[in-house]
């Protein structure tokens, strides 16, 4: 091998060792993070345990002081935040009179419906019950401009 070759085999072979794990890319509701069929079965469970408060057509209901999960003020509320947040209140907190009664999988189901109902597309892959994974999936208002 000449030196040349060999000078150029030492800097790929640096370059591979000094560069780190790469950071993991954020994504949009827009793009796609959740199946149609996990939307689903997030609706079974929500027409099961929270419609009675948040409403069947998910507008809330004042009188059991439980917000809109659509609409002009469910979007102002979660425009800049992520899915994870998303999950991370369903978890805790919800049911109302049952806090932390939902599963992982169960509470990542019903932020795929959540989404799927508020017209954010459906794609090839299952949002994960990952805190990590869905704190990097943005929850944009508004469809972000094509790249």
């Amino acid at each position: 091998m000449g030196a040349i070759a060999s000078f150029c085999v030492l800097l790929v072979t640096l370059g591979a060792q000094t560069s780190g794990p790469q950071p993991a890319q954020s994504h949009s509701v827009w793009d796609g993070v959740y199946t149609q069929q996990q939307a689903q079965r997030g609706q079974a469970i929500y027409d099961r345990l929270c419609s009675s408060c948040h409403d069947e057509k998910l507008t809330g209901k004042e009188s059991e002081d439980s917000p809109a999960l659509t609409g002009r003020d469910f979007e102002s509320e979660w425009d800049g935040r992520t899915a994870g947040d998303m999950f991370r209140k369903i978890l805790r907190k919800m049911p109302q009179d049952k806090p932390g009664r939902l599963s992982p999988q169960e509470s990542v189901d019903l932020v795929a419906f959540i989404l799927s109902f508020n017209g954010r597309p459906a794609g090839k892959t299952e949002l994960p019950p990952e805190n990590e994974i869905l704190g990097r999936i943005h929850f944009d208002a508004k469809k972000p401009e094509q790249k």
